[in-house]
């Protein structure tokens, strides 16, 4: 329905009488309802559109609050969910830092004005790439999952092949976006894994590769959270048929976890959220993909990447687009792969996150993680009828705990932790029915003794109730 109405909405400045008369002036039309004569008329609405009264900006922040405050957030319940967005302590100065005018735009976090943001994503791209111990580092994708779907992309256009084989551990969620994004040119196959350690299984995967075989991807720390030991030897299997070895990684980890180019990795991605970024209803995700500096992989990087290169005054430097022409910015439709505005804000905020801690800050990082997560293990091992950690295998931040033992479900379990205001753990019951009733439990750096204690004597009093 047309608003024939005179008076202007607050926001919206063409919907003034005197513009919106100006405007039809100019493109010699009568009426707004001549713009809409190719529009059949039995499907205009003739009637009155049931729209409440407008508010006014006191009402309307006071009702958006209202909303909102039905919620309750990880700030006022303790939380131990993590499974791919993970709850970690950032610094003030990454806040203040990425809202500055410089960098924060309304559109998908990319910034349009050059002032210093080459420069600021130049240094970004250094940081992971000192981390990973790797040579070249994208402006980041929209996620992990993302990330992780380009890299094997990119491991089929180099190998020319039309197969990806993955961990039958990895998240649910992300395999679907990487199934997606490879149809219908790359074929999806899953390698199981060892019931008592949740590692790879080495005999499924000699099985299954072949020379169709793009890429084996493989997670470290899997998305079950165990550090997953056989890299090397993945990789190695991986090359011995000509295939790409691609790993995703938790940057968070790799103050105490060797960098997957150690293991064999030809192409590293992962998420940067750990790296100084809040959990937003989904938001504040960012990937990335790192590889050597070989010609054969920077040709297949869809996204933009940055340098620095000597100008014509002597000792001054500047920043920009490394080999712009082979994107989808430069080739549009002609592109390898198509990438639209990407998370540059997020690349920065990772920058300073990176800059502020230094080498010894991640390992001091990657360190505590480590001791609270065993010593929550070791204590929740204590509650009769729960298995703490569900492999045998050495956990980073996120651990399986195992219920199957307690006769109660994950979610006749979690509901009772919320009345001690604590969120359990992520529910694995539908995603690896295999598992039974087991839930991913994540501990980091903002967990406190305390918080831990509390979550350890909250399930044991209700797994020891009738």
């Amino acid at each position: 329905m047309i608003n024939h109405k005179k008076n202007a909405h607050p926001y919206i400045p063409n919907t003034a009488p005197s513009v919106q008369a100006e405007m039809l002036k100019e493109i010699g039309v009568e009426s707004i309802d001549k713009l809409f004569d190719g529009i059949p008329d039995e499907l205009h609405f003739k009637g009155e559109m049931d729209i409440p009264k407008a508010l006014t900006e006191f009402e309307l922040r006071r009702h958006m609050e209202g909303l909102l405050n039905k919620n309750k957030s990880s700030n006022e319940y303790i939380n131990f969910l993590g499974a791919g967005c993970w709850q970690h302590f950032v610094p003030a100065v990454c806040d203040e830092v990425n809202q500055r005018s410089e960098f924060l735009t309304a559109y998908a976090g990319e910034p349009y004005e050059d002032h210093g943001r080459y420069q600021a994503l130049f240094e970004y791209q250094s940081l992971v790439a000192e981390l990973v111990d790797m040579d070249v580092v994208n402006v980041p994708t929209f996620d992990w999952g993302q990330a992780a779907a380009t890299s094997i992309r990119m491991a089929a256009r180099m190998t020319g092949r039309s197969e990806v084989l993955l961990p039958k551990t990895i998240a649910t969620d992300r395999y679907k976006i990487i199934k997606n994004y490879c149809s219908p040119d790359i074929e999806c196959r899953l390698v199981d894994y060892d019931e008592e350690s949740g590692q790879l299984s080495i005999e499924d995967l000699e099985e299954k590769i072949s020379t169709k075989t793009a890429a084996v991807y493989i997670e470290n720390p899997s998305f079950l959270g165990f550090i997953e030991t056989q890299g090397q030897e993945i990789s190695d299997i991986a090359q011995q048929f000509g295939a790409i070895s691609v790993v995703g990684v938790d940057p968070s980890s790799l103050g105490v976890l060797a960098p997957p180019a150690h293991y064999g990795a030809d192409i590293v991605c992962g998420e940067l959220q750990p790296l100084g970024m809040h959990m937003n209803y989904g938001g504040g995700q960012a990937g990335f993909i790192a590889t050597r500096d070989e010609e054969k992989f920077i040709q297949e990087f869809p996204s933009r990447l940055f340098g620095i290169v000597p100008t014509i005054v002597e000792g001054e430097y500047g920043f920009g687009d490394v080999a712009y022409e082979r994107t989808s910015f430069a080739l549009r439709e002609k592109g390898k792969e198509s990438v639209g505005t990407q998370t540059a804000l997020w690349g920065i905020t990772a920058g300073v996150y990176l800059s502020l801690l230094g080498p010894e800050g991640m390992h001091e990082l990657g360190q505590t993680i480590l001791q609270k997560s065993q010593y929550t293990i070791q204590q929740l091992d204590k509650v009769q009828g729960v298995q703490s950690s569900r492999f045998k295998a050495t956990s980073f931040k996120e651990f399986v705990v195992d219920f199957n033992q307690t006769g109660k479900t994950v979610e006749e379990i979690h509901n009772k932790l919320l009345d001690n205001e604590i969120f359990g753990g992520k529910d694995l019951s539908k995603d690896f029915p295999e598992l039974g009733q087991c839930a991913l439990y994540c501990v980091t750096e903002v967990h406190s003794k305390e918080d831990i204690d509390k979550l350890v004597s909250s399930i044991k009093e209700v797994v020891e109730s009738e």
